[in-house]
């Protein structure tokens, strides 16, 4: 069994940082992507940053410059760290693994941290 605790969300003025943890465990043989996703009630899951195993990354055009996703390959952890939040930012924020796991190609999510912004 694979499991992900995500840790670090919470409530914080606009202007503020804040920085999120998932930490993967289990009988993981590999990790390629790893990713935060965030989810407002009432609209689509949007994807806020990625990074490959290799290091490359990817953002969502509204948290570039602010948003810094990083990873530690040897603790099977990504970080999100963010920056001049601002009231839009306020989300479910879940992280996402793409992982090998039992020799199969698995997608496992993260139990969601609410991250608020206030203005």
């Amino acid at each position: 069994q694979v499991q992900l605790v995500e840790s670090g969300g919470g409530l914080v003025q606009a202007g503020g940082s804040l920085r999120l943890s998932c930490a993967a465990s289990g009988k993981i043989i590999s990790i390629n992507v790893m990713g935060w996703y965030r989810q407002v009630p009432g609209k689509q899951r949007e994807l806020v940053a990625a990074i490959t195993s290799g290091g490359s990354t990817n953002y969502a055009d509204s948290v570039k410059g602010r948003f810094t996703i990083s990873r530690d390959n040897a603790k099977n952890t990504v970080y999100l760290q963010m920056n001049s939040l601002k009231p839009e930012d306020t989300a479910v924020y879940s992280c996402y693994v793409d992982l090998v796991s039992d020799f199969r190609r698995q997608a496992r999510w993260g139990q969601g941290t609410q991250v608020t912004v206030s203005s």
